[in-house]
């Protein structure tokens, strides 16, 4: 109830009631004793109206202390529903840890649950969202995967987001980062961006820049490299040594190995992949099959069936094979063999 409306309601009813008293019923005046106090003489119209008065001052009291409190709890719930807002917002951009605080019981239920949910919006519902901050929210994701680059500073989140990673990829694939720019800042940029910016690097930049970053090397990388060595486009030349230490960077098998020999022998000359593959050989047991391999290739027989006749009878099976078929004159492609 409005308390102008009741007021103006109340002042005319206490005022016919009094008017009609006075008018009707009687005019006189009389004293009241209320607990010894003796009350000034008034009218009996007077005296009818104070109770009335009094009435309505306490109504307005009751009125105006749970209209206080009912728009105290309904402040409650408009202080959550811009959490809620807020608790959306952040599980479409992917932030971790959310942990909004909530007053009542209904809101604290779904954002609970929302903050600890991942949300992945349509972004066709952008334009139908009747919420300012979501639809914002779902036209900057629908930017970012369209390839756009936009701001996400205000947004603080972390390096490792989904949403920073492809904006930072979009800035590298608009030519707004060059590799020196992701390359020499690590810690701003995601660990995959840095792997794939380092495929790229590699393809044309001199050997002490690909020493210079190599740790972030991976497969990809690597095979960028070898294929570059005696290349007839985007030469590079790289010793046995700092090959090594390249190669040093990744967990390689014995069919990785193998594999980085059948790369090399369309560029390396014979004597370089030979000594490669020997020296290796020597440290690690998982390069002695692309060391046999190589020399097999490269028809070194002397110096592979060295190996093999100090081998366990149970050893290098495969290159056994191959030498025995080429002992009886059958020629066959040691590739079918590793």
């Amino acid at each position: 109830m409005h308390i102008k409306r009741y007021t103006i309601a109340s002042f005319i009813l206490i005022v016919l009631v009094g008017w009609y008293v006075g008018a009707f019923v009687s005019d006189e005046h009389i004293s009241i004793n209320i607990f010894g106090i003796v009350m000034p003489s008034l009218s009996v119209a007077i005296w009818v109206m104070i109770p009335l008065i009094i009435l309505y001052i306490a109504s307005v009291i009751h009125i105006s202390f749970y209209s206080i409190m009912g728009s105290l709890r309904l402040r409650k719930y408009e202080k959550d529903h811009e959490k809620i807002i807020e608790s959306i917002v952040d599980a479409f951009l992917g932030k971790e840890n959310r942990n909004h605080m909530f007053k009542t019981p209904r809101y604290k239920l779904l954002g609970t649950l929302v903050d600890n949910t991942r949300l992945f919006p349509n972004t066709t519902i952008s334009s139908s969202v009747d919420d300012e901050k979501i639809s914002a929210t779902i036209k900057l994701i629908e930017d970012i995967d369209n390839g756009e680059i936009v701001d996400l500073k205000k947004l603080s989140l972390s390096v490792d987001n989904h949403l920073v990673i492809q904006n930072n990829r979009n800035k590298y694939n608009a030519g707004e980062l060059s590799h020196e720019d992701v390359l020499s800042s690590p810690d701003k940029y995601d660990a995959e961006l840095l792997h794939d910016v380092y495929v790229d690097f590699v393809k044309t930049s001199p050997l002490y820049a690909i020493e210079n970053y190599k740790s972030y090397m991976s497969d990809a990388s690597l095979y960028e490299i070898l294929a570059r060595v005696n290349a007839d486009e985007n030469t590079l030349e790289i010793s046995n040594e700092s090959l090594i230490s390249l190669l040093e960077m990744l967990e390689l098998d014995s069919d990785d190995y193998i594999k980085i020999s059948s790369t090399l022998s369309l560029g390396m000359i014979p004597e370089q992949r030979i000594k490669l593959f020997e020296t290796i050989s020597d440290e690690k047991d998982e390069a002695v099959d692309a060391y046999l391999f190589t020399l097999f290739d490269l028809e070194m027989l002397e110096p592979a069936n060295a190996i093999l006749d100090i081998s366990q009878p149970d050893e290098y099976l495969n290159f056994k094979a191959y030498r025995a078929l080429k002992e009886c004159n059958k020629n066959f492609n040691i590739n079918l063999f590793i």
